[in-house]
Formats: structure tokens, C-alpha cells, sequence
């Protein structure tokens, strides 16, 4: 069962689920309306993470999978660790076991951040050359997205694709994409502020008693959290289940 609320700070719809696979469940349903209702094409950015990935297979899966037009579906990524695609640690690999080796979607259609270059920053060049060439133009037009959908997790200091506290990338305004390096000193490729905005949706997808603080301070609007800097020009949706909820429903958030 789900409850719904609305919130200050980076708010929108909040969709509480009393398990991490209702929460699942409730998400690929919703996924699914919106690829349906988008045309002629679906742009959708997708996150890594445990959440997702039971999304993912739920979209790999019939009667989820026969409903969406795989040949209309564009996939891409919000950030990556600079690792091969082959790597277990690689959000790419999870999103094509658990969901891209089971559809038809034209190989043309999926834009991984590329990890082969030497070096980070001469990956995050490419990902953003790819960018603008699938938008069309060098800049964002607010009235046209990029992306119809954006998928992000949220981390428990806060951060959200691989925008953590005090990362230069935070200042970021014009780039699409730049290099950064992860707490645990793992360099990674990451869409800025700019490119995750330019969305028509946005999603959040939180579960567990771990993220109830984060959580709970970004939907306050506490601007030190890299998830509550992050104002899409779309709709902002939050899919979270009753672990992470809890401190959120306590103080009406």
C-alpha cells in the first residue's frame, strides 16, 4: 500500500510503499505509463543501484515488457564508475543483465557512458558530445527536454548520481558531464546539475532504514545535500518504502 504527500524543498509526489518490491512493482507500472504516453520517442536516463536493478528486471519481464515500443526506447545513463563495461561494479553491466539483454531495443538505441578512453575526462567529453548530438543543439532549451524520464537513487550523505558533497561538480553550469572522484577515491563519469534537470521527469527511488536522515533532509530542503540542489524542470516523483519513510512521515514531510 502506498500513501502519498506532497513537500517543500526538492518535493513532488511522495509514494510510500510498505516493501522494497511494491515499491519495485509500483515504479515499473508507472515507468511503463509514462514510455506509453511519450512519443515519437522515449528517452530515458537511468541510475544504478539494488533499487533499480528489481526494476529493471520487472520491465525485462512479460507483461511489463510486451507494453512498451522497445524501438522507440533510448537509453542512457546518469553517471558511471570508470571501470569496463564487463566489470561487476559497472552500472552499465547491471542494466543489461537485469533488463537490455532481454528486450528488443536496437543497439543504436543504447548510449552507455563510454569507459574504454585513458582518461576520465576524455570520457565525460564523449558522453557529452553523444548528448548534444541525440538532443540536437549545444545548449538546453527549458521547453524541450532531453530526457522524458531520469531515474536517481539517493545516497546517505546525500548525493545523487555521482554529485557527492563538496565536489567541484556541485558549481558546475556549463558542462554536460564531467569526471569526478567517489568518496572511495574511484573515479567515475557523471551528469551535471544541467543535463539531469533537463528532464520531463524526474524519479528518486530510496529503500532502507539508512537513508531515512538523507531522506528526510532533502525533502526539508536542506541545500547541503546534493539531491535537494538537483530542481528538474519537469515533475519530481519520490518511490520510497516504509524504511526509509519513517523519519519523513514523522515530521510530515
Amino acid at each position: 500500500m502506498a500513501a502519498d504527500r506532497m513537500s517543500a524543498g526538492n518535493g513532488g509526489a511522495l509514494r510510500v510503499f510498505d516493501t522494497p518490491d511494491q515499491l519495485a512493482r509500483a515504479a515499473a507500472d508507472w515507468i511503463v505509463e509514462r514510455a506509453q504516453s511519450h512519443g515519437p520517442r522515449f528517452a530515458l536516463c537511468l541510475s544504478g543501484g539494488t533499487t533499480p536493478k528489481r526494476i529493471y528486471q520487472l520491465l525485462g519481464e512479460a507483461p511489463r515488457r510486451d507494453r512498451i515500443a522497445w524501438r522507440e526506447t533510448y537509453f542512457f545513463w546518469g553517471d558511471e564508475r570508470f571501470v569496463p563495461h564487463a566489470d561487476p561494479r559497472s552500472n552499465f553491466r547491471m542494466a543489461c543483465e537485469a533488463l537490455l539483454r532481454h528486450v528488443p531495443v536496437p543497439p543504436a538505441n543504447i548510449h552507455a557512458i563510454p569507459t574504454g578512453p585513458a582518461r576520465p575526462a576524455d570520457a565525460a567529453a564523449a558522453y557529452e558530445t553523444a548528448l548534444k548530438r541525440f538532443y540536437g543543439a549545444d545548449s538546453f532549451d527549458p521547453s524541450r527536454p532531453l530526457f522524458d524520464l531520469t531515474l536517481l537513487g539517493l545516497g546517505e550523505d546525500g548525493h545523487t548520481a555521482s554529485l557527492f558533497p563538496g565536489s567541484p561538480a556541485l558549481a558546475e553550469t556549463g558542462r554536460w558531464v564531467v569526471p569526478v572522484s567517489g568518496p572511495d577515491g574511484l573515479d567515475r563519469i557523471t551528469l551535471t546539475y544541467p543535463a539531469l534537470a533537463s528532464s520531463a521527469a524526474v524519479a528518486f527511488l530510496v529503500t532502507g532504514r539508512h537513508k531515512r536522515e538523507a531522506l528526510t533532509r532533502v525533502r526539508a530542503g536542506d541545500a547541503e545535500l546534493p539531491a535537494t540542489r538537483l530542481q528538474p524542470n519537469g515533475t519530481v516523483s519520490w518511490f520510497v518504502d516504509r524504511d526509509a519513510a519513517a523519519l519523513a512521515a514523522v515530521n510530515g514531510v
